[in-house]
């Protein structure tokens, strides 16, 4: 089984879970930039976590055979701080990197008029720098929020289907179905879709542009949940091929919309500016 987690903050992981999931299956990722657990306090400390995701990682992915590609964004939760909003002016200088395959995340968190702003202006920047967009959808009020995230996407100048509209769940799942954008759906322990509810879903909608990460994060989360809704996939009577299609060509297809996607994973250096994971007789 080969899995690509379309969604996966691994900034947040250990090393030990990338050794893990490569052992499940999982040859790419896309880690998508959000927040830090903590308010920042100025673009600055975007800047350098955006370095981060475009070197560190990559790096820490390397050594364990997993193409790690990312996407770039103010994200809605810190759209709201005043102190953070200037991050919007500077994304151009990073959107042009190699490793960027979209814009994200983008959305909603608590649907605030600053949102709505940040929302608009970063969907303008993808469609500026001929890349997809990521899209949170917020965990609350969720129907509602969907549909002003629709609103918003109807009036920009990104087409629907070059849009990823994450963290659906069955009542949402319709809708953004019909509005012809891409489905994410997230997969955690306790919260969100489980891996049950998620096959329930490709039963009733199917398997088209449908795409499954377990977007791995601060709080308790599992970066193997992309492998267990495969086996729950063929558990429950869908076949190898329509497993590859929801955990490999799906993401492939989606993120190859940016023209920059490599799924080979470069060559492991020793260390990465000096700097290295190596301990012990590694």
């Amino acid at each position: 089984m080969r899995i690509f987690d379309p969604h996966i903050h691994m900034s947040s992981r250990t090393t030990d879970d990338y050794r893990a999931m490569y052992d499940a299956g999982v040859r790419a990722v896309v880690e998508p930039s959000f927040w830090l657990g903590q308010p920042r306090t100025s673009p600055a400390s975007f800047l350098d976590y955006f370095d981060s995701l475009l070197g560190w990682e990559p790096f820490r992915a390397a050594q364990y055979g997993i193409a790690h590609h990312c996407t770039l964004a103010l994200n809605p939760k810190e759209a709201n701080d005043p102190r953070c909003t200037p991050v919007i002016d500077v994304l151009p200088r990073y959107l042009v990197k190699d490793n960027v395959v979209a814009v994200g995340e983008i959305g909603y968190d608590s649907m605030t008029p600053a949102e709505d702003t940040a929302l608009a202006a970063q969907l303008q920047l993808a469609a500026d720098h001929g890349l997809p967009a990521l899209v949170h959808t917020p965990h609350r009020d969720k129907l509602a929020g969907l549909r002003r995230t629709l609103d918003v996407v109807r009036e920009s100048a990104l087409a629907p289907d070059r849009v990823l509209l994450d963290h659906l769940n069955e009542t949402t799942v319709k809708e953004a179905a019909d509005s012809g954008a891409w489905l994410g759906f997230s997969i955690y322990p306790d919260t969100k879709m489980d891996e049950d509810r998620m096959v329930a879903v490709l039963k009733d909608h199917g398997l088209e542009r449908v795409l499954v990460n377990s977007a791995a994060d601060w709080g308790k989360s599992d970066p193997l949940k992309t492998r267990r809704v495969g086996d729950a996939m063929l558990a429950a009577g869908f076949s190898d091929d329509d497993v590859d299609r929801v955990l490999w060509r799906n993401p492939v297809t989606f993120y190859g919309l940016s023209g920059r996607l490599r799924l080979d994973p470069p060559s492991p250096d020793t260390s990465h500016q000096g700097n290295s994971i190596l301990r012990g007789g590694e």
